[in-house]
């Protein structure tokens, strides 16, 4: 790759859990010659995970590819404005429009789509079902992997949900939306309907919300394609 090319990418998180759960991604675009950088959101506020983003952005030398999974789209879709961001790839995440947050987005479910057992929060906090988890967020991981992320759960902030998008990236940058079809968090034609309003370039695996732990080499492969098309404009 030449000195110009989108050769930084940077991962983001969503949700209940950490960067870790992008190593295996990380290792395959690693091999391929990539930069590449994990955020590690404090997920307390939208403000604050966006800051974090945009932080390890203007780290890079040059221009990134911006990738959210989960929760992490709606901070890949307020920080992707950065003027180094030359793509965005959401993986089974949110792409809130102008005014909209996770809140909003969650608040109308398509009839007969599961309901992720988030239980009630606590002084502003929000966990998963620990009992639940393997089935809504990890369903095609082993069971040992998903009890493992159950319990190593980070408390996600109410004000991190509720915080609304102010200018879409999508509406100005360039997208790709990799749809998990077996997700059990964020539902299939949720995704189908975020992926294109925003125009994103798409396509579709069997997998569950995971589908970054899963899957790497699916989700390896659409970061690839979108840093393969930029440089070539």
């Amino acid at each position: 790759m030449n000195a110009g090319s989108a050769r930084n990418i940077v991962l983001v998180h969503g949700g209940f859990v950490d960067g870790s759960g992008w190593q295996g991604v990380y290792d395959l675009l690693k091999q391929d010659g990539y930069d590449v950088a994990v955020v590690q959101n404090p997920t307390l506020s939208l403000e604050g995970d966006v800051a974090a983003t945009r932080r390890i952005v203007d780290a890079q030398d040059g221009p990134v590819v911006l990738v959210g999974h989960s929760y992490g789209g709606a901070v890949i879709t307020e920080a992707g404005t950065d003027p180094n961001v030359v793509a965005l790839v959401y993986i089974a995440a949110f792409a809130p429009d102008a005014g909209e947050s996770v809140n909003t987005l969650i608040a109308d479910p398509p009839p007969g789509a599961p309901v992720p057992p988030i239980l009630p929060g606590k002084d502003g906090f929000l966990f998963l079902d620990r009992e639940k988890f393997h089935d809504s967020f990890a369903g095609d991981l082993p069971a040992a992997q998903a009890a493992f992320m159950a319990d190593s759960q980070v408390p996600w902030g109410g004000a991190a949900l509720a915080g609304s998008i102010t200018e879409p990236a999508w509406r100005v940058k360039p997208s790709w939306y990799l749809i998990a079809t077996e997700d059990r968090m964020i539902p299939p034609p949720a995704q189908r309907a975020m992926s294109e309003r925003a125009g994103s370039t798409v396509v579709e695996a069997a997998g569950s919300h995971s589908i970054y732990v899963s899957q790497p080499a699916a989700v390896a492969a659409l970061i690839e394609q979108a840093a393969t098309t930029v440089t070539a404009r």
